[in-house]
Order: structure tokens, then sequence, then C-alpha cells
């Protein structure tokens, strides 16, 4: 998967004028950055040219992108993006596709700019894509002051301005949100619509049962929000925290998004909580079928988390898998498969993001729409201040975080003076 385009060869040069990003006694140096001699504009970005821990192998690279437009092509600056799992997965070497290192913005090493996920502002627009040869359904019309997401993954959007063809991203209306809520729209929210809507058969109905581990996570906070407001039902796991002052409010917290019952993984764990779940089904009825019991559990956890929410699964469900944070193995009693008929299936966001623009498209705004509505609330977020003058060991160590403990929310770029 190429993380940058053949198209920045021609226009994005090493930084041939850093003079121009040096802050000097002259006011003209000093008024703007990013601006640099003949127009071109002047850009940093984070790469890293070997696999590694984010601390010792991400680098801060400066160069320059030509005013000189290729036909179909944008220039764009960043507004926010997020720091996700699956890229620092990709900076480690351990994420399911390598990316493609490539000198095209002018680093001594061949290297890539991680990120998957943003939002940016059109500075400057060529002749963009016509609907007819793009495979971005929002490629035509894009004009300069328009927001803009990534159409796929290995964008690569930590970064400060791009340069990008029309056809690699989706033109959002950005009327009624906040560059947090379109920069944290097309992971975790996206995920959790993909797997509510399409994986269990028959499609879930008002009234039926989700069961899910690691619910406190941006997928997981997604779920419990997207369940509530289509009827579904869901059994949420997390966590304990330090106090059961912590735990309580967590507990609260999720019951507000709509979550239906929140439990420990000590809790869910134990002897007897499958008597709970079926407890909790006939009290408040199992779905418009009727006795079902839980229909679909979502795992990101793996190891005996895994194998409790399958144990706790009804006749004929299904089981998605699309994380193990416990870095444990998914091992399912043989009985589930036979004698429960249930079904262990894998969900990837990018086989489908990147396979379906379309409906990519469809998905995100319809998100998107819940937001503006407020009937969706955004993500918990930790943000990360990324100015011109902004260093490098402070956005390295940013990342490395997001690998330590309990956070209180997703790391996100936010781009002010660049």
């Amino acid at each position: 998967m190429a993380l940058m385009r053949p198209l920045l060869k021609t226009s994005i040069r090493p930084n041939c004028y850093s003079r121009a990003a040096k802050v000097s006694s002259s006011p003209l140096a000093s008024v703007r950055h990013k601006s640099g001699p003949y127009g071109y504009t002047q850009a940093k970005s984070l790469v890293f040219s070997e696999y590694g821990e984010p601390k010792d192998v991400l680098k801060l690279h400066t160069h320059s992108i030509s005013p000189d437009l290729p036909a179909s092509s944008l220039l764009l600056r960043t507004l926010a993006a997020s720091i996700n799992p699956a890229d620092v997965n990709t900076i480690q070497g351990t994420y399911g596709v390598k990316p493609t290192f490539s000198p095209l913005i002018g680093t001594t090493a061949p290297s890539v700019i991680p990120g998957n996920e943003g939002v940016f502002e059109v500075l400057s627009s060529a002749s963009p894509a016509s609907p007819s040869t793009s495979s971005s359904p929002s490629a035509a019309n894009i004009q300069k002051g328009d927001w803009v997401i990534p159409a796929k993954t290995g964008f690569g959007t930590w970064r400060t301005h791009a340069l990008a063809p029309a056809s690699t991203v989706l033109k959002i209306e950005k009327d009624g949100l906040r560059p947090l809520q379109a920069a944290t729209v097309a992971v975790n929210p996206c995920s959790a619509y993909r797997m509510l809507r399409a994986y269990a058969s028959p499609p879930l109905r008002e009234g039926d049962w989700v069961l899910q581990n690691g619910a406190n996570s941006g997928v997981g906070r997604a779920a419990i929000q997207l369940a509530a407001l289509w009827g579904y039902r869901t059994i949420n796991v997390v966590r304990a925290r330090a106090t059961p002052e912590a735990t309580a409010a967590l507990r609260d917290e999720l019951v507000s998004l709509g979550a239906t019952h929140v439990v420990t993984e000590e809790e869910f764990l134990a002897r007897g909580f499958g008597e709970q779940v079926r407890e909790w089904i006939r009290k408040d009825g199992g779905g418009s079928g009727g006795g079902e019991g839980v229909r679909l559990g979502l795992n990101c956890v793996g190891g005996k988390s895994a194998q409790a929410v399958a144990k706790n699964l009804g006749q004929g469900a299904t089981m998605v898998t699309y994380g193990g944070m416990a870095r444990q193995p998914v091992a399912l009693p043989t009985g589930l498969l036979i004698f429960k008929d249930i079904r262990f299936v894998g969900f990837w966001l990018s086989r489908w993001a990147d396979g379906d623009a379309v409906e990519k498209a469809r998905t995100v705004n319809e998100i998107l729409g819940l937001m503006r509505e407020g009937k969706f609330k955004d993500v918990p977020v930790e943000p990360v201040e990324w100015n011109w003058e902004t260093e490098e060991g402070a956005l390295r160590q940013a990342v490395q975080g997001t690998l330590e403990g309990y956070r209180s929310g997703k790391g996100v770029f936010v781009f002010g003076d660049t």
C-alpha cells in the first residue's frame, strides 16, 4: 500500500528554502513560517524510514510544495489528525499490511508518512477530477475552503500540509462540525457502524442483544451509541479502574451514552455470569425473534475475554473480532461451532473502506449528520498541539504515549499556526 503518491514527485521538494522557516529579526521573515520564496509552501511531516518504536524512529521532516499544482490535485492544510493503534502498529512493523517506503518528499532515506485519519482544509485546487474518472464519489467540485478527509487508508495524515490528487479525498460538509469531529469519524464510528449493520445473519432487529468487550474504546463507545439509536440492547465489558469510584463513574458514563448493562472484566469472567445474561434477556426480552439470546459479539481483546464473549452468545450468533489488545490468541471451544452453530469472522476496516468508496462516503455522511443533530457524542480526546515551532520530541512522545496504560481519550494532533 503506497502511502505517498507519484504525483508528489514534481511538486514536492526537499527543504531547499530552509532559511525561510527560521525566525529572524526581519518582520517579513516572522509573519508566516509556511510561506517560502516564490510562493512555495513550507510543510512539515512526521516520517519513519525503518520499523521500530515511535520514540526511536519518528523524525520531523521539512520540505516545500510548489505553487504550480499538477492537474486534478489539491493543496491541503491539516486541521486535525488522529493517532490510532493501527498507525502505531504500522510504525512498529507489526501491522497486517506493510507500507511502501518512498523518497518523494525529499527525505534522505525512503520513508513513510504515518496516519490514516484526519481532516484537511483545501488551500488551492487545480481542476478537480470529474465524477466519471474518479474513484472518490465527492472528488468533483472541490473548492478552496472545503473540508476533505482521506478516501482510503494509508493517506499519511501526520503532516502540516499535503499535495494530493482530488480523487484520493472525500469532501464533507463542514457546516455544524468541529475539526475534531471530522478528524475522528472515519475509523472508530465507521467500524462500529459496519459491524453492527453487516455481520449478524439475519441482520439485527430492534430489541436484539449485542455483547462487546473493550467497551470503553473508541469503537466500543460508537457501538453503544449506534446500537441505542437503532434499538439494540448492549452488554458492555470494561476493565476496572484504579478505584471503585472511578469504575462507577465510567459505568455511569457509558450508560449515559446508551449502554444497557456495563460490567467489569472480573465480573464478566466470573462463574455464573452466563446465568446473569439469561436473566437480563428473560427480563427485557430477546429481540423481535424472541428467545434468541445474544445475537452479536464484538471482540477487540482476545484471550479469555474472547472466549467468554463466545460462550455467552446465543444459538446461531456471530462473533466479530476486530482487534487483539491482550495479544493472546482467540481459542474457541469446539462445541460452540458444532452445537451452537456460532459464526466467527474478522473485520478489517481497510478492506471495506478501500474497497467501497461510495458506501464509505455514505456511512461517513450519516454519522456526521448524527453529530450535527447532537445524537452522536464525540469520543474523548487528548489534543496534541502541533504548531510550526512544535519540537520533534513532543510529537514522538505523543505517539509513544498511546501505548501506555489507561488514557483519558484518543490522541489527536490539532494543528495551529503551521
